[in-house]
């Protein structure tokens, strides 16, 4: 216990001694946590966001017009079975539900249509959508090469240019998303260790001292740490609160332009906030361990 009042009165002392430091530190921390929840909301709401989208990529198997019930009803049998689509995801539209489908979407163009010339069809949802391409070209080449295999398909369609474009964008979200994470949290340690530095240099006399007379580098290192602890917990609170503030006066504005369905959102607060406070106090933890590495060799 000795040890750890030693501890904490040696970062309270230091904390209160360099004032300007710690608050630097502080507003440093703050910012880059604020802008990496900001980033963790963001990034996280775009992937859900290319998740929704991408459920709607589906592969279309239509049928000539004097295919048999029992020839459509084969063909989705055999779709059912492959192990990339998913099962729940097959359905069969009629040719009726399609016309009344399309008119609803354009009525202008369908009301005038003397006879409907929609054909019958199975609409297939894979359980990876970046399966859908070639699940689709493997369906053609088989109706060309073996048209017994699929009796009565005269056309597949998987919406090749709107489905590479889908893919394309999910991929590139996810890869920024990942790479802004992992700059924001070395510009961040690199920052903190900076900031803290200025505090550890004005002491380098009383390390090198507490070297020679036997302190472990532990012990030297123990009380910037701690105050690198605190620095980085109390920027990430101040951070949490920031997010609090624009969450209530700033996101509901926002929320009334952006579309999406009801599985499309972002990281929960709870678990964002939880986030920044783990990074906050690691990130002041890392800044100071790092920093204080090249006063230890004594």
């Amino acid at each position: 216990m000795s040890r750890v009042r030693l501890l904490l009165s040696e970062a309270w002392s230091s904390i209160t001694a360099n004032v300007s430091t710690t608050f630097a530190a502080v507003v440093t921390v703050l910012i880059s946590m604020f802008l990496l929840g900001l980033l963790l909301a963001l990034g996280t709401w775009l992937i859900s966001y290319s998740d929704h989208v991408k459920k709607g990529v589906l592969v279309k198997v239509y049928f000539a017009a004097a295919t048999s019930d029992r020839d459509e009803a084969a063909v989705g049998q055999q779709l059912k079975r492959d192990p990339r689509v998913d099962p729940q995801g097959v359905a069969y539209i009629s040719k009726e539900k399609a016309f009344k489908t399309e008119s609803k979407k354009l009525p202008e163009l369908y009301k005038n249509v003397p006879s409907n010339p929609l054909p019958d069809s199975w609409q297939v949802k894979m359980k990876r959508a970046e399966d859908a391409p070639a699940f689709g070209r493997e369906i053609q080449a088989q109706v060309h090469s073996n048209p017994a295999n699929w009796p009565g398909v005269n056309d597949v369609r998987w919406g090749d240019a709107t489905t590479k474009r889908v893919l394309s964008a999910a991929k590139w979200v996810s890869i920024t998303f990942l790479v802004a994470i992992i700059l924001l949290v070395t510009a961040s340690t690199l920052l903190i260790a900076n900031t803290i530095r200025l505090s550890i240099f004005a002491r380098r006399r009383e390390i090198e001292v507490m070297k020679l007379v036997g302190a472990t580098n532990w012990f030297v290192r123990g009380p910037f740490m701690l105050e690198g602890l605190l620095q980085g917990l109390v920027g990430a609170v101040l951070a949490v609160v920031l997010l609090v503030l624009g969450k209530t006066v700033a996101l509901p504005a926002i929320l009334g332009h952006l579309h999406g369905g009801t599985d499309v959102h972002p990281i929960p607060f709870a678990v964002n906030a939880l986030c920044l406070l783990a990074a906050g106090l690691l990130l002041g933890a890392a800044g100071s361990g790092l920093t204080l590495r090249r006063f230890l060799q004594v």
